[in-house]
């Protein structure tokens, strides 16, 4: 397939393109001047601005799957303003740039809600979630609430309080829906996701993100 990916130089894209050409798949990776050279050199780039999808729009053309990862990096409560400028804005540029393309498969990463923190994270996901459905895209929506890895890892320190949460029956449901995936994992489902293109809207929660392995190249 060709794959085009908003938020190529991010913590997912920067795994998700190489995983996708190993497989065969074309890529096309949107970047900025200043970033350009993190994008592995077999894709093909594209100099744009993720919240102005007229920088981009042309270059989709030809593109089977639309992956959007744009998002503030490290969120915190006090970015709220960013969710709404950076992260809600660039997945309506892309949404609208992917209806004009005609793209048959859109793949948005979400957050896992509700939860009892960052509501304005998770407000500003839901806004997106809402905007993919009201454009009639088929997409997958996958919805992580925290993605371990390099340079994300303090929330190891919460494993055993998630353990004895996951069997109080009182907790157990919101623990295991609030689970705590790692990169790999989350890699592991995109690409799944982009070679199984969704009919409608398909949501890929914490739990099955876990359980998602992609078949061997």
């Amino acid at each position: 397939m060709n794959v085009f990916i908003a938020g190529a130089t991010g913590y997912l894209g920067t795994a998700l393109a190489p995983a996708l050409l190993a497989r065969g798949h074309g890529v096309t990776a949107l970047a900025r001047t200043s970033s350009a050279a993190r994008i592995d050199a077999r894709c093909r780039v594209v100099i744009g601005d993720a919240l102005d999808g007229r920088t981009f729009s042309a270059a989709i053309d030809g593109c089977e799957t639309f992956v959007h990862l744009v998002g503030t990096a490290h969120p915190s409560p006090r970015k709220a303003a960013l969710f709404r400028s950076v992260d809600l804005v660039s997945a309506r540029e892309s949404i609208a740039a992917a209806v004009a393309a005609d793209v048959g498969h859109f793949v948005y990463v979400s957050v896992a809600q509700p939860a009892p923190i960052m509501k304005a994270y998770q407000a500003a996901r839901a806004n997106a979630e809402e905007a993919v459905r009201a454009a009639g895209l088929n997409a997958t929506i996958l919805r992580p609430w925290y993605v371990l890895g390099p340079g994300h890892r303090w929330p190891l320190a919460l494993v055993p309080v998630y353990w004895l949460l996951e069997r109080l029956p009182a907790t157990r449901d919101a623990a295991r829906r609030l689970c705590l995936v790692t990169r790999p994992q989350m890699i592991d489902s995109l690409v799944w996701s982009v070679e199984h293109p969704a009919q409608g809207i398909r949501m890929i929660e914490s739990p099955n993100i876990r359980a998602i392995r992609r078949a061997p190249p």
